[in-house]
């Protein structure tokens, strides 16, 4: 064990001391002597730490400017040889705490309950407690001193990965920070200090991913083809540390092998628990922990808020939290702005098109946003593209299920709901409170074609529509005009239906399944922002998701 005692004999003699690796001895090892090689670029020089601690605390108003409370504390715990630890007083004078080892905390508590027995009894001191299972971490350095910013980057890095800080000291010499935290935070601590001061270059990000269908499928494959040019050009380290379907779940905190992650989930994983997934994640206590969502699972999204509250961002392509009350979506915003993490889908609206980002980015430079006009479904605007004499309805309903460019069953696309979630959801990131009942909806085709059974049943009934949908198709073709399935916010009220365009309109020319929305705000009234693309498919999605991901570290 190297620590003062050992030390201070040669120490006193000016004796170099080399320190070697027992497991690697012809390594170079550490020397400590009397010659200062300071660290460029590099604030701290160690990280060190102490577990199995408690945390003692005396507070009372009645200490306020009274001499001798200190004295008195020390004196108490000095007569069974106790050893102090650590000190942290509030200016206010009144509380002060100390660190002593746990095995001495009984007797500790006894003691001093004893010393200020009767200012108890007067109410003068109010509270004498002990915080059982905490530990110790320090940073040390010489180029800390009349350094600005080394307390800001240790805090901070501690407050957005959650872990709670207790108590604070620091030396007027300014070589030492030494704060005190529960110990079961102590390895994720370490690691947070580790990254923010020797790994500042690097940030490592670790997923749990639930939902292995087309869209998570995708996603895996684009971290295994970037993970070494993220590592390379923006030094970040993804890391899948867990990962479930319907059926299995797999999690490693050290990092499941990303090549076979899919094989291994299913060979070795154990039996999908959503819970017992979501409890392992928070007690890995991993930093820079994030739960992507690749589902339209209802369940999975009912646990975002637990996720949140336990300093785990979120990445969702998943509709229904941010389209569910409007109370549970400024719940779960505010907590991870509260937090200090993440909760981002952008691919809720136009997979992987930017509009979330701008649209919020307009509303923070102090932009009013007057009116959206959008076309929000790539399946409907792909189906409207293709229907025509030799193609009727039915048959480019069955061509987009088969093509993937619909839900497994069309009737979810055909019935509206999900272009009113997504313009509901830019409703509400545009500042609008509104709930989903707030939205009239016209559905693609009339609700009696749905409401027949199975889908076999409505896939036969739906041809019923195609001569009805081609005159009406025709006829607009013959004054010059398409058809478009689209959205319009204006004046805090929205619906959804049948827009009819001419060749003026930025609808007119809206190609395959792309998606288009115009802007309308107090800074774009003339000529509304227009944002176009490809909103459908898997990888554009996952690429989404990805980008998504990568923001959670601000890369």
């Amino acid at each position: 064990m190297i620590f003062p005692p050992t030390i201070l004999p040669v120490y006193k003699k000016n004796i170099p001391i080399l320190i070697k690796n027992t497991f690697n001895p012809e390594a170079k090892g550490t020397l400590i002597n009397d010659q200062k090689e300071p660290m460029q670029g590099k604030k701290i020089k160690g990280i060190s730490s102490i577990k199995n601690v408690s945390l003692l605390t005396v507070q009372g108003l009645g200490m306020i400017g009274v001499t001798g409370i200190a004295m008195r504390l020390f004196k108490s715990l000095a007569q069974k040889n106790i050893n102090v630890i650590l000190i942290s007083q509030a200016s206010s004078e009144n509380s002060i705490s100390v660190v002593i080892d746990s095995q001495t905390a009984d007797m500790a508590i006894d003691l001093v309950k004893d010393e200020f027995a009767a200012e108890i009894v007067l109410n003068q001191i109010n509270n004498i407690s002990v915080e059982m299972n905490m530990a110790i971490i320090a940073i040390v350095g010489e180029n800390m001193k009349r350094t600005t910013g080394v307390s800001g980057t240790l805090f901070e890095s501690m407050g957005k990965n959650g872990i709670n800080i207790f108590a604070i000291a620091q030396g007027a010499s300014e070589l030492n920070i030494s704060f005190v935290v529960k110990e079961k935070d102590l390895k994720k601590g370490l690691n947070t200090v580790h990254e923010a001061f020797f790994l500042s270059e690097f940030s490592r990000i670790n997923l749990f991913l639930v939902g292995t269908g087309t869209v998570g499928k995708m996603l895996i494959e684009k971290i295994n083809a970037q993970a070494e040019k993220l590592i390379n050009d923006n030094k970040l380290n993804i890391r899948i540390a867990g990962i479930t379907n319907s059926r299995k779940m797999l999690l490693n905190p050290q990092g499941l092998d990303v090549k076979n992650v899919l094989n291994d989930l299913m060979e070795l994983g154990e039996t999908a628990n959503l819970q017992d997934f979501k409890n392992r994640i928070v007690d890995y206590n991993l930093a820079n922990s994030v739960m992507v969502d690749c589902t339209a699972n209802e369940t999975i999204a009912s646990i975002y808020q637990d996720v949140l509250d336990s300093n785990v961002s979120v990445v969702t392509a998943n509709k229904i939290a941010s389209s569910s009350q409007y109370d549970l979506y400024q719940k779960l915003k505010s907590t991870a702005l509260n937090k200090g993490v993440k909760f981002l889908f952008e691919t809720n609206v136009g997979a992987g098109l930017p509009i979330i980002a701008p649209l919020r980015d307009l509303v923070m430079s102090g932009d009013k946003i007057l009116k959206l006009e959008a076309v929000l479904s790539g399946t409907l605007n792909y189906i409207v593209n293709t229907v025509d004499e030799n193609n009727p309805l039915s048959k480019v309903i069955q061509d987009a299920k088969d093509l993937g460019y619909s839900e497994p069953d069309p009737r979810i696309d055909l019935s509206g709901t999900d272009v009113a979630r997504k313009i509901l959801i830019l409703a509400r990131e545009s500042g609008y409170a509104l709930e989903m009942s707030d939205i009239e909806v016209t559905p693609f085709v009339p609700k009696n074609y749905m409401d027949g059974g199975s889908l076999d049943v409505f896939m036969q009934e739906i041809k019923k529509y195609d001569t009805v949908f081609e005159e009406h198709r025709k006829s607009l073709v013959e004054q010059g005009k398409k058809l478009r399935y689209g959205a319009k916010l204006e004046q805090g009220k929205a619906v959804v239906g049948f827009i009819e365009v001419d060749h003026k309109h930025p609808f007119f020319e809206l190609e395959g399944s792309n998606n288009i929305i115009l802007i309308n705000s107090d800074h774009y009234k003339e000529h509304p922002m227009q944002i176009k693309g490809y909103g459908a498919g898997a990888e554009v999605t996952a690429a989404g998701v990805f980008a998504d991901i990568i923001k959670v570290v601000n890369k």
